[in-house]
């Protein structure tokens, strides 16, 4: 399966490049820039998913992903965003144009799994993405599907926030209000209709919160949202 890295930095490009391999069997294609890029999607190059750079010379990562998005081959590719965190404006806009996601300079392995499971052996991850179908969801809030999708990027990033805020809870030893931050998120998930999500949550013991325990589950939360998303933006929510 085929994986493009487009970054014009080429020791960051290199170390994607490297964290993306640490996952699993992949054939990664690289591009030193967006116009790269577009040069080798126009000659026919198919990736599966592509982890793009947002600031580039010549073609930007948002230049780039309003042109995958108006190609009718490749629409559906999942795009993933490689930011700084100063972006997060540019960052919402781009989900909002159909981006999948994004990870975050320094990069950690598991912000880089997260967007790579789908295409891993799902017998393996075990992790069940019960949830609402988009549609009932649409209807039991009274929002259409550009909300929604809103809803699902803006949790995201409250996700990827609140992995940090929790480790460092829980490494002062401050397991109750690492659970309040947990049971926050649980709400989020009942309300979005991430049912599957929810239960994961939930099953956490908020006496023995272990970091290793709720990053995992964390990941799966996000693997949820990223999974919801995809359904809303394929037709689901029609």
């Amino acid at each position: 399966m085929k994986v493009l890295v487009v970054d014009d930095d080429v020791v960051s490009r290199m170390v994607l490049m490297h964290l993306i391999d640490s996952c699993g069997k992949f054939d990664i294609v690289e591009a030193e820039d967006g116009a790269d890029a577009w040069q080798q999607l126009e000659d026919g190059l198919r990736p599966a998913i592509c982890f793009c750079d947002l600031r580039m010379p010549r073609l930007s990562g948002m230049e780039l992903l309003q042109r995958v998005k108006g190609h009718a081959e490749i629409n559906t590719m999942p795009f993933v965003l490689v930011t700084s965190a100063n972006d997060k404006d540019t960052v919402q806009e781009a989900t909002q144009a159909g981006a999948a996601g994004y990870i975050v300079k320094p990069f950690q392995a598991e912000q880089v799994r997260v967007h790579l499971v789908n295409f891993l052996d799902q017998a393996a991850s075990g992790y069940d993405h019960h949830a609402e179908e988009p549609a009932t969801t649409l209807r039991r809030l009274g929002i259409n599907a550009e909300r929604l999708l809103v809803y699902l990027s803006g949790f995201q990033n409250q996700l990827t926030a609140a992995s940090g805020d929790i480790d460092a809870l829980l490494a002062k030893g401050l397991q109750q209000e690492a659970h309040a931050r947990i049971d926050r998120l649980h709400a989020g998930c009942i309300t979005l209709g991430l049912d599957g999500a929810a239960a994961v949550l939930k099953s956490l013991d908020p006496g023995t919160l272990s970091s290793d325990t709720v990053q995992s589950v964390l990941a799966d939360v996000v693997r949820a949202v990223i999974h919801q998303s995809g359904l809303v933006r394929q037709g689901g929510a029609a």
